[in-house]
């Protein structure tokens, strides 16, 4: 799944491009998909990678919680043989989803972020370019971003465009569309972005459009897109085989920090010490692959939203799991769940 944010790194989100897998050759590299594995895309998105790994000989489990995807990956799925099965769900619950497809797999690719085919599809309410239901959910079911910028109290809103989205004047954009929301609430795409656009501004050597980062932020909250990588990761540790890869793909500072951070983690030698003889030190559950990867000048040009990619891998050590991960350890935000119901 191919994504368009990038904190500000990426002049062209929101506005309309054709899907094109980012980083494939490199993905391919690390992920070394042979005839007989299995491997899991948990983001499958249009398809490019799973096509790829398919082609190479291997079995593709798919995940996404996207109906469409999932109806364009089940189609995919007829003309190869049995070889690909195409599940709807989170790929942080990919723990549950590999159990009950075989169990154990040989690697898992996943590309962090909002698909082109959303983005473009005004009616999914991700794009500040396109007049939309102020949606921007990536599946079917939880609170809208309607809900969340008609509900959330004011320095939570802030909370959630200051650090998700980059913002620099969160504070002064949430003040705005709590003063807004209180003579009506917003429902449409523009009229957020028309909002937004009047205090943040646009000087003409802007590449970005003013509602980039506010968008980004809602959007990153609405899906809990750090969670679900957060939980993919430790799902990862416990069902990969012995050798098996990991493969990720991240276009935000934050993404790349939780899977830089978790490989670290994972794949740091043990540190014992002769003066803690009763402390067990850590297990190398991980070895890590690599430093970050960039795309390339050439595919940059091709490919503007492979600007800020970044992909970090992993081999699967033959040691027991460790469990839980602080990959989240970030400041605190709220929580979905806790979202003020109307009249609160």
């Amino acid at each position: 799944m191919m994504t368009g944010h990038g904190g500000g790194e990426d002049p062209v989100v929101g506005g309309p491009a054709r899907h094109v897998p980012v980083l494939l050759d490199e993905v391919l590299a690390a992920l070394a998909p042979q005839p007989g594995e299995t491997i899991v895309d948990g983001t499958f998105g249009a398809g490019g990678y799973t096509r790829a790994i398919l082609d190479r000989g291997a079995s593709v489990v798919a995940i996404d919680r996207d109906p469409s995807a999932v109806a364009t990956g089940r189609r995919l799925a007829e003309g190869y043989g049995g070889r690909m099965t195409m599940v709807e769900g989170r790929f942080g619950d990919l723990e549950a989803i590999v159990q009950n497809h075989g169990g154990a797999v040989d690697g898992i690719v996943l590309d962090i972020g909002v698909s082109s085919m959303q983005i473009d599809a005004a009616e999914r309410g991700f794009s500040f370019q396109k007049d939309g239901p102020l949606d921007m959910r990536m599946g079917a079911s939880g609170p809208t971003a309607a809900d969340v910028v008609n509900r959330l109290k004011l320095g939570d809103l802030a909370r959630v465009l200051g650090f998700l989205g980059d913002e620099k004047q969160a504070g002064r954009v949430a003040r705005a569309i709590e003063a807004r929301r209180a003579e009506k609430p917003f429902t449409r795409t523009l009229d957020l972005a028309a909002v937004i656009g009047r205090v943040v501004g646009r000087s003409p050597k802007d590449r970005i459009d003013p509602a980039t980062r506010s968008f980004q932020g809602l959007r990153i909250f609405v899906n809990d897109e750090l969670g679900e990588l957060a939980r993919a990761l430790v799902a990862a540790e416990r069902v990969l085989k012995p050798g098996g890869r990991i493969v990720v793909v991240t276009f935000h500072s934050l993404e790349d920090r939780i899977v830089k951070r978790f490989l670290r983690d994972r794949s740091s030698p043990p540190s014992g010490s002769r003066h803690l003889p009763d402390i067990v030190p850590a297990t190398q559950t991980f070895e890590a692959r690599n430093k970050a990867l960039a795309a390339s000048d050439a595919e940059a040009a091709r490919n503007p939203r492979a600007r800020s990619a970044k992909l970090r891998s992993g081999k699967r050590t033959g040691e027991a799991p460790r469990g839980e991960a602080d990959a989240l350890a970030f400041a605190a935000l709220p929580s979905l769940a806790d979202l003020p119901q109307t009249g609160d």
